[in-house]
Formats: structure tokens, C-alpha cells, sequence
């Protein structure tokens, strides 16, 4: 593979400043971070008063533990823009994302936070290796999800030339990979795996493309998957990560030269790890649940937001800012299928609609090749037991989920009481993913 370190005088001067200068940058930052939130946005001011804490009483970056957590349900409760703290005139682009209700959880930004946006997603890339005048095969979907669209903000600010594809229609991805010859990719690593195996079924070799480095986020990958998806390609591949609440992606980002743990662009977000049962601050090198501070964001700061990923901060290598280690799992119940957010309950509520149903089910996640495959099992309502019946209300949901939700899914309707029942809490979840 080819050395694609970024020169150093390309780098952002804050990306190898001293702890010292980052930290008071931090701090100066934050402050207005907490006063902007507070003044502006009713459910914070709520929230820091119930606890007692002022802006004001934040007097060094430690003093930010005494300030209270920020969480999906309190997103969800002041649906649709009770979060912004700018009118809704100066807010420049909204996207959302689903919650486990199906009820999206929605994120806004003014010019000057899509610009910001931009920079640290144009700094990712170019952390992977990408610079000015290169090629990008941006597969990352486009709507209202923030991956497709906040790539290209990055890669335009960057000054690269995008190829913004988006997701689906896999013999058109590789062809256009053929025929337009990218330099990078970008795209969930398992639709990275559908990739290779259309690669195989087309009888050409990705390890002649042209593609030097892939970026890949949006779910869970290991090391294992990226020696795989390295060697399948002859290219690197490295690791992004991001969340609609905090800015989308470009939060975070491996370097090229040492793919050793995402480096936090930490001059706009501020990483914390904390216990996720009791809520205390984590020394750094501490396995615990992420936690994020915007710094710069207009019309949607978010503070102390509790992410579900666990991880650790790690001193920085190839850039002075922190790393996260890879996620390694999540303290709730989501389901990551395949770069979607998928909650049991969305399920149910699919499935409560359809006729035909009774409300009994289970989900069965497996990876019978490298894709991650979601399996519904429930059971025909009594009246509606004949293959016809079963078949019609199998579509059905399969046609709901994939609306809503955005996965496909095989339905299997079994005979009344064909689920198995539980004396106490449901069991919903039942994942062979590396078993047998």
C-alpha cells in the first residue's frame, strides 16, 4: 500500500498544539458553549438550575462533572426544535435521525455550523490519507441521515472531487469504481463487504481498482475486518466516527500513519468517559461510556451527551489530541444493522400494525457469510393461521420495517404460539453472530 501521510504543514496548526494550548482553547470555548445552551435553550436552563450549577460556577474543564447529563430521551422530549437555541429562521439545514418510537431525533445547524462541519470532516480525510484534487466514491447514504451529506461537506472543503453515489445498487457501485478510478471511499464497512463479493461475481480483481483508501463508519468493525477488507483491496482503511446529536460524522478520526485509535478533533468536541451506571468521570486509559461536549456549535449545542458507546481516551500519537479507542459495544439495547439504528420497539410497532399479527415476537441477528442478517420471528393471530394469510402479513411487515426503519429483513410467521413465551421480561434479542 502507499504511504499516504498527510505533509505536516497541511495539518491545522491546533492539531499538533501543545496539551497546554488545547486545553486552554478548551476551556475558553466551553464556557461559551454553556452560557450560549443556558441562555438560549429552555430545557438546559431547567436542568442547570435543578442541579444548582451556573455557567458561570464552570471555572476549569473538571468543573464540567457538576453540570447534568444531556440524553436521547431529553432530544425526543422537545421534538421537533425545542433544542435549538438560535430561531428557527437562522437554522440553515435539519437532519434527523430515528428513535426507538420511530419519532426521529432532530439536529439543526446554522451556515457557520455547517462551515465548521466542513473543516473537521476535511481534516478526517485528510487524516486518511485523501488531499486536495483527489477522487472520493462517497457511498454513504444521502437524506436526512447526516453521513452522505456531511462527507461531501468535508470533501468540498477539502477540495476533492466527489462522486456522491450514495447507497444501493452494488454492480453500479463497482462499475462506476471501474470506470471513474476514485482514490478513496467512502461507505459503511460491512456494505464494503457487499462490495467485494459483487467485485467476485463480476470476475474482477479490487486489488487492480484504483482505491487507496477507504473511510469507514457508521457501525462497529474490527481490526480482523479491516486486515480483510485491507488486503481484499491492496489499500488502507481506517476508522471515522460521529453522531448525528454532536455534529454527524468527523467527530473523530484515524490517521493513516498509525490507525492506533481515532484522534477526537477535540477543539470542538469535548470527549468524557464515564461510568455508565453511576455517572462518574473516568480517568483516562478507563473503559467507560462516551460522553461529548459541542464547543462550537450554533444552533444545536449539546452538553455532557451520553453516547451508549464505550470506549477510552488515549493520549494522542500522529495528532496532540486525544484518541478514542474503537467502540467496542454500547451500554443500551440498540441493534447496529449494517450502519442503521434498529430498537426492538420499532419492531413492535410495526408489527402491532399489521393485520394478522399477534403481538408476540423475537429478533434473531446472524452473520451466516460476513453481513450482519436480521431474522423476525413472530406468530400468525388466531383467524389468520391459513399459508395465505401468513404470507400476506410476512410481506407486510417485511414492507413496514423497510420503510421505516430502513433494513431489510426476513419474516417468518409461525403458527399461534409458535414464539416462545417468557415468565418474566420478553426475550427479544437473540444474536448467533460468531457462534457455531
Amino acid at each position: 500500500m502507499l504511504d499516504l501521510t498527510p505533509a505536516r504543514d497541511s495539518l491545522d496548526p491546533i492539531e499538533i498544539a501543545s496539551r497546554d494550548e488545547i486545553a486552554t482553547l478548551q476551556l475558553d470555548r466551553l464556557r461559551w458553549s454553556l452560557r450560549h445552551a443556558y441562555d438560549n435553550v429552555a430545557h438546559y436552563k431547567a436542568s442547570f438550575d435543578a442541579a444548582g450549577v451556573h455557567p458561570d460556577d464552570i471555572r476549569s474543564l473538571a468543573d464540567l462533572a457538576r453540570v447534568p447529563f444531556t440524553s436521547k430521551q431529553d432530544l425526543r422530549a422537545n421534538y421537533p426544535f425545542g433544542m435549538f437555541a438560535v430561531p428557527r429562521q437562522q437554522v440553515a439545514r435539519i437532519h434527523a435521525s430515528s428513535g426507538t418510537t420511530g419519532q426521529p431525533t432532530v439536529v439543526g445547524y446554522t451556515a457557520a455550523d455547517l462551515d465548521i462541519w466542513g473543516q473537521v470532516v476535511a481534516r478526517s480525510l485528510r487524516a486518511a490519507g485523501l488531499k486536495p484534487g483527489d477522487l472520493l466514491h462517497n457511498a454513504y447514504g444521502y437524506g436526512l441521515f447526516t453521513g452522505g451529506l456531511g462527507i461531501h461537506l468535508g470533501a468540498d472543503a477539502l477540495g476533492l472531487t466527489t462522486v456522491p453515489v450514495s447507497g444501493g445498487m452494488t454492480p453500479r457501485q463497482v462499475r462506476l469504481i471501474e470506470d471513474f478510478r476514485p482514490d478513496g471511499i467512502t461507505v459503511t464497512p460491512s456494505y464494503a463487504l457487499s462490495v467485494l463479493d459483487e467485485y467476485a461475481a463480476q470476475g474482477v480483481d479490487p486489488r487492480d481498482s484504483s482505491l487507496k483508501v477507504g473511510i469507514f463508519g457508521a457501525e462497529p468493525w474490527t481490526n480482523a475486518m479491516r486486515s480483510e477488507i485491507e488486503a481484499a483491496f491492496d489499500m488502507h482503511a481506517v476508522d471515522i466516527y460521529g453522531l448525528s446529536e454532536v455534529m454527524g460524522p468527523g467527530v473523530a478520526n484515524e490517521c493513516v500513519e498509525t490507525k492506533d485509535g481515532l484522534h477526537i478533533w477535540e477543539d470542538h468536541f469535548y470527549p468524557e468517559v464515564i461510568d455508565p451506571q453511576t455517572g462518574e468521570v473516568l480517568p483516562d486509559g478507563e473503559l467507560g461510556e462516551l460522553v461529548f461536549t459541542s464547543l462550537t456549535k450554533e444552533a444545536f449545542p449539546i452538553i455532557r451527551y451520553r453516547t451508549r458507546d464505550l470506549t477510552r481516551l488515549l493520549p494522542g500519537t500522529a495528532r496532540s489530541m486525544r484518541r478514542m479507542e474503537k467502540v467496542t459495544g454500547r451500554s443500551d439495547d440498540m441493534i447496529i444493522l449494517r450502519g442503521v439504528n434498529v430498537f426492538p420497539s420499532q419492531i413492535e410497532e410495526q408489527l402491532m400494525s399489521v393485520t394478522g399479527l399477534a403481538p408476540h415476537f423475537q429478533i434473531e441477528l446472524s452473520r451466516p457469510d460476513r453481513m450482519d442478517v436480521m431474522r423476525v420471528l413472530c406468530e400468525a393471530a388466531a383467524g389468520h393461521e391459513t399459508p395465505q394469510a401468513r404470507k400476506a402479513a410476512s410481506s407486510d411487515l417485511a414492507h413496514r420495517i423497510k420503510a421505516s426503519i430502513g433494513v431489510s429483513v426476513t419474516v417468518d410467521v409461525a403458527d399461534p404460539g409458535g414464539v416462545a413465551r417468557s415468565q418474566g421480561k420478553a426475550v427479544r434479542l437473540i444474536d448467533l453472530r460468531g457462534k457455531g
